[in-house]
């Protein structure tokens, strides 16, 4: 799991934020890109800046594959109401990233794995999908045989972060429900992001 952990590190520097609040983030230290010329931000345009808010906003829910989170917009468009706040309700209802939010694991990219090789369930069945849309009233929960991982242990003793206020969490049981869809100020973000802009990168 090391190497997933590490894995959220160079983003931050990318984007020049600390995408996750990780108190260990290089760029508490380092406040610039990685490079050469890492320290010589250019001023960039409203496309640039659009383009930067959709990068984040993937890499903050895993690393997103672009023809997946372009589906997400599609649906957030189509669906009535406000777009941006669509997307993240979509975003927010995602498998790995509520058994992230849950703190079963350490990152959203641990989450992924940890679905992935067939950990979790949702209302008592085991599901491998971690783009699995969970709807209101799910039931997630860390499989019998998964409840004694190093890694599940260690992300629930963590007090690095909270959990969010639309999972209802027991820690004994390693479970959580998902009792709402989050509004965008609902989600715990360490770092700006501005969905708003995604929406506008994509109406292009």
């Amino acid at each position: 799991m090391k190497s997933i952990v590490s894995a959220k590190k160079k983003p931050s520097r990318r984007y020049g934020v600390n995408l996750w609040g990780d108190a260990n983030s290089p760029i508490e230290k380092r406040n610039y890109a990685p490079g050469q010329h890492g320290q010589r931000r250019k001023k960039t345009t409203d496309y640039g800046e659009q383009l930067i808010a959709k990068q984040k906003l993937k890499t903050y829910y895993g690393n997103i594959s672009e023809k997946q989170f372009h589906k997400y917009y599609v649906e957030a468009i189509r669906r009535s109401g406000d777009a941006a706040e669509n997307l993240i309700g979509l975003l927010e209802s995602r498998l790995d990233n509520l058994v992230y939010k849950s703190k079963f694991v350490p990152t959203v990219f641990a989450a992924r794995q940890f679905v992935n090789h067939g950990h979790v369930t949702v209302n008592g069945k085991k599901v491998n999908i971690p783009s699995y849309m969970v709807k209101v009233g799910d039931v997630i929960e860390v499989r019998e045989k998964s409840k004694s991982m190093a890694v599940v242990i260690a992300a629930l003793e963590s007090q690095t972060r909270d959990t969010p206020s639309y999972l209802e969490v027991d820690t004994k049981k390693m479970s959580a429900k998902y009792t709402f869809v989050p509004k965008f100020d609902d989600v715990p973000y360490a770092a700006l992001m501005e969905p708003n802009m995604v929406i506008e990168f994509y109406s292009r």
